[in-house]
């Protein structure tokens, strides 16, 4: 009997050890690992609680499991670049930032080119699009009553070479200073009432008076730019920078998901948020 006891008590004293031999289940798992470097889930509760922060209330269960692909994608760029030497762990947010810039853009110049051939594909497929608008260089004044409107009119009949004057004297926009030149505008960069006006004069041409909800205006077109297709050596800056960009868009996609294949991901640890209390 005696034996037994014995044996029994050696037997739960074995089973209490290997129990505190086992490590306990981690509070802060690895949600995201790339060789040596990891993410944890306080990584990601931090940031969901920037957000969380800088909106004023708690996100929703379906709107936090949205933004972790997104974090991760973003997080595994710095991993990398931290894997190369060109981030130290722990370095600031701008840091960072400045390393990731860095590493795709390493990527990106290694892998995007862009070919004569492709430009002038691009232009013939596209040549509706690369159509430059009709312009309208404008002018004007901008007063805050129709009676000093209708008097700047009138001055303007008489002597149409004084618009400069008048807007620098009488005009209460930002650019009277400038003599009321408002710059170049294309169809629905203006508002609805100035818009129909201006594309409606000829170079040179001065509106009547036009009430918005700013005051009362007065404009003149200094010049007029019909619509026209661009020629391919005009476009070929354009088009061969919009393919770049492009590519460029391609080439760091390509690089996330070649890193995200490489890593192990923990999406379940990410998405439970930890017990408190």
């Amino acid at each position: 009997m005696p034996r037994r006891t014995s044996r029994w008590t050696a037997s739960v004293v074995a089973t209490v050890l290997l129990a505190s031999c086992r490590e306990p289940a981690p509070t802060d798992p690895v949600i995201l690992a790339l060789d040596e470097q990891v993410v944890r889930r306080s990584d990601f509760e931090r940031h969901v609680a920037e957000l969380e922060a800088r909106g004023g209330e708690a996100l929703a269960p379906n709107v936090r499991q949205a933004l972790l692909d997104p974090f991760l994608e973003e997080r595994i760029v710095v991993l990398e670049a931290r894997s190369r030497g060109l981030v130290a762990a722990g370095e600031s947010a701008d840091r960072e930032r400045e390393a990731v810039q860095g590493l795709l853009r390493q990527e990106v110049q290694a892998k995007v080119e862009v070919t004569d051939a492709e430009v002038v594909t691009y232009y013939r497929a596209h040549l509706d699009e690369l159509r430059e608008p009709e312009r309208v260089t404008l002018r004007q004044i901008l007063v805050p009553t129709s009676n000093e409107a209708r008097d700047v009119r009138r001055r303007l009949s008489k002597d149409p070479k004084s618009f400069d004057v008048l807007a620098r004297t009488m005009s209460r926009a930002l650019e009277a200073s400038a003599g009321g030149l408002m710059g170049v505008f294309s169809k629905g960069q203006l508002p609805p009432e100035l818009e129909a006006a201006a594309f409606a004069l000829p170079a040179g041409g001065t509106s009547e008076v036009i009430e918005t909800s700013l005051g009362y205006h007065v404009v003149r077109v200094e010049a007029r730019e019909a619509a026209r297709e661009p020629t391919l050596a005009e476009a070929r800056g354009k088009i061969r920078a919009q393919l770049s960009r492009r590519k460029a868009d391609q080439v760091v996609r390509q690089f996330v998901l070649g890193l995200m294949a490489r890593a192990k991901v923990n999406h379940e640890a990410a998405n439970a948020r930890r017990r408190t209390g």
